[in-house]
This record gives C-alpha cells, structure tokens and sequence, in this order.
C-alpha cells in the first residue's frame, strides 16, 4: 500500500473516531441531564462518576501527551460531562 493511500486511510479513521468518541461520551451529559431536570440523583453512584473522571482524564493525559486530536477531543468532552453530572449528584444527593 502506498503512502498516500495509507494517510488518506488514516485520516478517514481519525475524523471516524473523533465522532465514534464524542458520540460515546454523550452518555455522561444524558446523565447529567437526568440528574438536573429531575433534581434528583440519590440512586446515581457517585463513585462510579468518579472513577470514570479519573479514567478519561488519564485517557485526556494520554491524548495530549501523544498529540492524538481524536483522544483528546473525546475525552475533553467526557471530562466536562463526568464533572458536570458530579456536580449534580453533588448539588441533588
């Protein structure tokens, strides 16, 4: 396989993940929706919501450190819905 033809490959699988990794992240905003809308997060467990920051912030680190834009961009948005459906397990608890 040629080198353009490799590249052209490679970009196309970049833009794939970057919308395969925010699609999948969205679940934490879908929680956090949940959790504001209904004012109501006791049966949410907020050990959970923690451990899942620490893990895509570990994931984001890596991102940045490999410079790989579609971990960092998934992950940016999974940081920002894991620590705003936090705060609502913290507000509605």
């Amino acid at each position: 396989m040629d080198k353009k033809k490799k590249s052209d490959i490679r970009r196309f699988y970049s833009i794939y993940m970057i919308f395969i990794g925010v699609f999948g992240q969205l679940l934490f905003f879908a929680q956090a929706y949940k959790i504001f809308t209904t004012q109501h997060a006791k049966d949410v467990s907020a050990i959970g919501f923690i451990a899942g920051l620490v893990s895509v912030t570990s994931w984001l680190v890596y991102g940045v450190i490999l410079r790989d834009k579609p971990l960092v961009i998934a992950n940016v948005i999974a940081f920002l819905g894991a620590l705003v459906t936090l705060v609502g397990i913290i507000i509605y608890r």
